[in-house]
This record gives C-alpha cells, sequence and structure tokens, in this order.
C-alpha cells in the first residue's frame, strides 16, 4: 500500500451536526461568564482515565509495567499561545476519539438546548444545564479557537489526533511524531488548546492555572504537575494539589467549598448538593462513603436506561460506576464514591453483582441516607422540600421494591392533603397526630394533581365529617399502595373505591341535619324509583347506582367497585402497560341535591336526559373522555333553552 494510499484510509473529516454544532456555540457563549470551569472538566477527564485503567491494570498488570505512577501534567508554550494537558490514563482509539468527542452525550442535544433557551428566557443561569448532558470536553472551545486531541489507547500500537474548531466538525488522522511527543510514554492523551487571543490569555500565567487547580481540582487523587512529562522524570517541580482522596479525609478535616467541587468534579455540574453525608463505617464491614443528593433533578431520572450514579472503589482503586447492586434502583439520584476495604481486587464485574458484601453495603448505605433525610427535614425544611420536589416520586419507588426500608421511607415521605387546601406538603406522622378518635383508615384520593383532586366531589362527606383526605398525585403512588396495606396499624383507604362507613355524624347540627336528610332520603320510596330508572338508563355505563354518603354539595359522583381496582389505577394501567381490562363504575348520587330532588318528580324523558348529562358530568370530572361528546352537547343545549 502507497504512503498517499494509506493516508486516505486513516484521514477522516466529518461534520458535526446541525444540532452539535449549534449547541457547541450555545455552550461557549453559555459558560463565557465561568471559564475557568473548562480546566476543571478537562482534568476530571484526565483523571477518569487514570482510574479506569487503574482498574484494568489489575486483571492486566502489562497494561501500566512501563509507566505506573498515574499523573496528570498541564503546561504552556507562551510564544505559541497553547496550552497542553496530558494524562497517562487508559486512552482512547480511533473508534473512541469519533464516539466520545464527535457526539454529545449520544442523545439529548435538543433537549438541552430547549433547556437552555428557556432558562434565558426565565432569567435563570444556563450554566447549570451544562453537567446534565455530559458536555464539559467543550467547554475548552470557550477559551480555544482550536483544539487537538492525541490519545494511544493503552495495549494498542496506533495512536491518532483528533482535531476540531468547534464549529465545522473534526478531522481523525494517524498521530505525528510531534503529536506522539506531547504524549506521557506510550499511553494516554495529550489535549492541546490553541487559545484565543482575549478569554484564554489569562491560562498563560502560572499563577492563574495555580489557582484554578486549587480552586478545583485540588480533591483529585492523581497528581497535577506544572510541567510536561519529561521534566517531571527529570526530578523538576511538585504538585500543584494535595491529591488525596477526600472520602479517606476525616471530616473534619475537609471544608464545605471542597465537598462541593469534590461533587461538582464527579457529576460535571454546577449546582451545590442538598445534602452531603460523609461518614467511616467499621466494625464486620469497612468502607468509606461520601454521597451527595443534588439540588436538581437529571433529565433522564425517569429514563429506564439511566445507569446507576454512584463509584466504587476498592481501597482508592476505582472499579466502576456502573454496579447495579451498589445502590437500589429508587435511589438513582444518589451521587458520590463508596470506597470498600472487604472486596477483593481482582475480583471481575460479574461476580461482583452477586458479591454478599456488596448487598451488604447496600443496605447499610440507604439506612444511613434514609436517616440523613429524615434529619435535614428536621433541621432544613426548605432544603428538604427541594429534594422532595426533585426525587420524591423516585424514593417512593422503594415503598414496593424494599420492604426491608420501608418504614424509614414512610418517615420522609410527604404528601399534600385537605388538611390545608393542598397548600403545603405533610408527612403521615402529622395526619396521624390529626385523626379523629376511632378512625381506622388513613383516607386517600388519588389523581393528576392537586388543584383537581382538592375539588373532589368524592371528599365533601369527609371534610364535613372532619375527616383529613392525602392527596396522592404520583404515578408511582397507584403501585406501592397495591404492595403497602397500612402504616402504624392504619389502613390505606382510597374515597374513591368502595363503600365507606364514616360514622356517625356529630360535628355540628347543619352537619347532622345533611346526615338525617341523607338517610330520610335514601329510605323513600320515590328515590328509590328514581335510581331504579338511572340504572335502566345507564345499565351499559355503570354496574349500580346508589345513595351516597360521600356527596354534600354535588349530584354524583363516580366510585370504583370494591372487587375492581381504583378508577385512577385502571387509567395508569391503561396509559402505561396497555391494560385492557374494563370495570363498570358505580355512579352514586346525593339525595339531598335540589336536582334530584326535582328529578323524582320529573317526566320519563327528562330523567333520561338528566341522567345522561349527570352521568357524562361524573366522566368530565373523574377526568374521563365522554363516550359521545355531541350527545352531550345536544343535551346540554335543550337543557338550557328550556331553563331560558
Amino acid at each position: 500500500m502507497t504512503a498517499n494510499a494509506k493516508q486516505k484510509d486513516t484521514d477522516q473529516t466529518m461534520n458535526f451536526s446541525a444540532d452539535v454544532a449549534r449547541l457547541l456555540d450555545i455552550v461557549a457563549n453559555a459558560l463565557y461568564s465561568n471559564r475557568d470551569v473548562f480546566l476543571r472538566e478537562l482534568i476530571s477527564n484526565a483523571a477518569d482515565a487514570c482510574d479506569r485503567l487503574r482498574y484494568d491494570a489489575i486483571e492486566t498488570p502489562d497494561l501500566t509495567k512501563d509507566n505506573p505512577n498515574f499523573r496528570i501534567h498541564i503546561y504552556k508554550d507562551t510564544d505559541a499561545r497553547t496550552l497542553t494537558i496530558v494524562d497517562n490514563g487508559i486512552g482512547m482509539n480511533r473508534d473512541e476519539l469519533i464516539d466520545h468527542l464527535g457526539t454529545i452525550a449520544k442523545s439529548g442535544t435538543g433537549a438541552l438546548m430547549e433547556q437552555m433557551k428557556a432558562a434565558k428566557q426565565d432569567g435563570a443561569d444556563p450554566l447549570k444545564l451544562i453537567g446534565q448532558f455530559g458536555v464539559g470536553f467543550y467547554a475548552c472551545f470557550m477559551v480555544a479557537s482550536s483544539v487537538s486531541v492525541t490519545s494511544r489507547k493503552a495495549g494498542d500500537t496506533a495512536a491518532h489526533t483528533w482535531v476540531s474548531d468547534g464549529r465545522t466538525g473534526f478531522t481523525v488522522e494517524e498521530a505525528s511524531a510531534d503529536d506522539l511527543a506531547k504524549l506521557d510514554g506510550v499511553r494516554g492523551t495529550a489535549i492541546t488548546l490553541n487559545l484565543k487571543d482575549d478569554e484564554g490569555a489569562d491560562f498563560l500565567v502560572d499563577e492563574k492555572l495555580k489557582q484554578t487547580i486549587a480552586q478545583y481540582s485540588d480533591h483529585i487523587d492523581v497528581k497535577i504537575f506544572l510541567n510536561t512529562p519529561a521534566q517531571t522524570e527529570s526530578g523538576e517541580g511538585q504538585p500543584a494539589n494535595s491529591a488525596s482522596a477526600i472520602w479517606k479525609r476525616p471530616k473534619s478535616d475537609v471544608t464545605e467549598e471542597q465537598y462541593t467541587e469534590f461533587y461538582r468534579h464527579i457529576t460535571h455540574g454546577f449546582d451545590t448538593p442538598v445534602l452531603t453525608s460523609h461518614w467511616q463505617a467499621e466494625g464486620t464491614i469497612e468502607y468509606s462513603a461520601l454521597l451527595f443528593i443534588p439540588m436538581m433533578r437529571p433529565w433522564d431520572l425517569y429514563d429506564p436506561s439511566r445507569k446507576g450514579s454512584v463509584k466504587l472503589y476498592v481501597r482508592r482503586v476505582f472499579i466502576s460506576d456502573n454496579m447495579p447492586d451498589l445502590m437500589y434502583p429508587w435511589m438513582r439520584f444518589v451521587r458520590g464514591v463508596i470506597d470498600s476495604e472487604d472486596l477483593p481486587l481482582n475480583i471481575s464485574r460479574e461476580n461482583l453483582q452477586h458479591n454478599p458484601i456488596l448487598h451488604k453495603i447496600r443496605s447499610s448505605v440507604t439506612t444511613r441516607v434514609l436517616k440523613d433525610l429524615a434529619k435535614l427535614a428536621k433541621k432544613d425544611e426548605p432544603a428538604f422540600l427541594t429534594f422532595w420536589g426533585q426525587f420524591g416520586a423516585a424514593l417512593k419507588e422503594g415503598l414496593y421494591d424494599a420492604h426491608a426500608h420501608r418504614e424509614d421511607i414512610f418517615k420522609i415521605c410527604r404528601f399534600f392533603s385537605s388538611h390545608d387546601g393542598g397548600e403545603s406538603l405533610m408527612s403521615l406522622e402529622d395526619y396521624i397526630g390529626r385523626m379523629k378518635d376511632g378512625q381506622k383508615d388513613i383516607y386517600y384520593i388519588s389523581g393528576e394533581n392537586v388543584e383537581n383532586l382538592k375539588n373532589s366531589p368524592q371528599i365533601e362527606g369527609f371534610k364535613a365529617r372532619g375527616y383529613e383526605v392525602l392527596f396522592f398525585t404520583d404515578t408511582v403512588d397507584e403501585f406501592w399502595l397495591q404492595q403497602v396495606g397500612d402504616y402504624q396499624g392504619k389502613t390505606f383507604k382510597s374515597v374513591t373505591h368502595g363503600d365507606i362507613d364514616l360514622g356517625d355524624d356529630d360535628s355540628s347540627s347543619a352537619e347532622d341535619d345533611v346526615k338525617d336528610s341523607a338517610k330520610k332520603d335514601s329510605d323513600d320510596q320515590a328515590l328509590e324509583a328514581l335510581l331504579s330508572k338511572f340504572k335502566d338508563i345507564l345499565q351499559d355505563e355503570v354496574a349500580d347506582v346508589r345513595p351516597s354518603k360521600r356527596l354534600t354539595d354535588s349530584p354524583v359522583c363516580l366510585i370504583a367497585a370494591a372487587d375492581a381496582p381504583d378508577m385512577h389505577m385502571e387509567r395508569v394501567l391503561k396509559v402505561q402497560q396497555n391494560y385492557a381490562g374494563m370495570h363498570k363504575p358505580i355512579l352514586e348520587v346525593n339525595p339531598k341535591h335540589a336536582l334530584v330532588k326535582k328529578l323524582i318528580s320529573a317526566g320519563d324523558e327528562q330523567v333520561a336526559d338528566a341522567a345522561m348529562l349527570l352521568m357524562d358530568q361524573a366522566l368530565i370530572i373523574q377526568g374521563e373522555p365522554l363516550k359521545n361528546p355531541s350527545e352531550f352537547a345536544r343535551r346540554m343545549s335543550e337543557i338550557m333553552t328550556k331553563g331560558l
């Protein structure tokens, strides 16, 4: 093969997609006010590359025998106006250069642009969105007019160089001799930035580099040198960072600023954690843990393919950042590091997933995080409510997924209720503390949102008699309720499911009138005759028509039969699992309502139209579609015409 032919096989020019090109421009502009961050991102990527090679070298020691000491070098060339960041980590081959640097997080590009646009319109800081989409590397284009990345994967012989101006596209070619000279030994990655005259000039000053490293990367467990690899080999220079694992330090030796910067290092984000949990477990199983709960929900929190976000180390050696058994799926929002002293270093990832020590660590970590959240709820309610608003629905998945931790999860759960018209969140302990004497059930209603639920006709009778009703608005509520029967001996009872005995009404004389009138009317033969007509007219729509104990102001409502699923649950199953079951609801009628009283003496034609209209009204309130909207409109028009 000729040299020219070989060049054609190895060189490749590729264009960015329109979305990626636009996003790169947005990233550069959005990060402009905090351009120091680009160095943090590149150092973090370099440290990750060293961590990954540490793990691979456990099984294949030859990968690091030529250069066993992991390190990062940052050096400048003032005359050429370049800044180079070099690591001797795992490196990348040609395909990985294209895959990792030629695309942005492989998904979510359009979503990020929309969020940035919305953030700008709302006056929010678009900078905080960057870390959610894995675009940290591209922050270097804030200070660089072009970037070249030379990399050789550990164990490979070929090296390649990726070059881009961050606008038009990129090229990938075999590395030249000059490019290879930048590498630290025979493996790793060297990133060279051609700095812009204005934005990048600061980073040609040693003090600026030292200050940035101290602020953002002092905790990195890899030594960072402000010189070339050759200078380090000759004994020049000292590390610019402390290069100690922050999770191994005593809590008293770590500042809040250091915690925050480590959190931003592992998340590539710009927010501050709402909770930091740092401890050393001693005893039967020993491990160190430094965990964070973010302030912002990741964009893919409910993506079924979302991977875990807690890194596993064994005696400071990085093992994996995707270990499913390390954390429960319902705690997938937790970020941080767990470092075990008991797991063997040479264990494979496959065997590790079934290791009993890992399961014990998971249980211990879960208990600690839940207790810390409970403490946060008492100590800093605004911070806790921030957490609950972002991650409460995910945490509640544990109510059906982790029986052993159910009680601790319940202590954290918060719900809206009829107590204050759905204005504030409250705990189950708050609810139980307000229960009426002799009340055995925790009453709840589930639906799409609080506004609709607090106006539901099904809760009228409960409110009139002084019973508080919880509002369940998360889809997951319908599923954990199938697994959890009670809390502290109090049974969860849906107010829209089956028949409910509200007991004696002793609240006020007005309410006594309601109950006495309802009981009297329920026994009246005329009412029974009306309900019988309703049953005949609506026999294809409902399983039964009966007097209501729930209603005080509305004429009708729909209730699920005792042997059928709750109506909201059935609707959720239809949407999410293509549930084909069909259970007819029960129509409950308020005997005291003026309309019902008038219908008792109305003609058959009026009763027929009224029955269909009341049925449609109940469906609308329930959020269900009408089977025949045109008939509903016709009947409504006729009744309005007669009324006018």
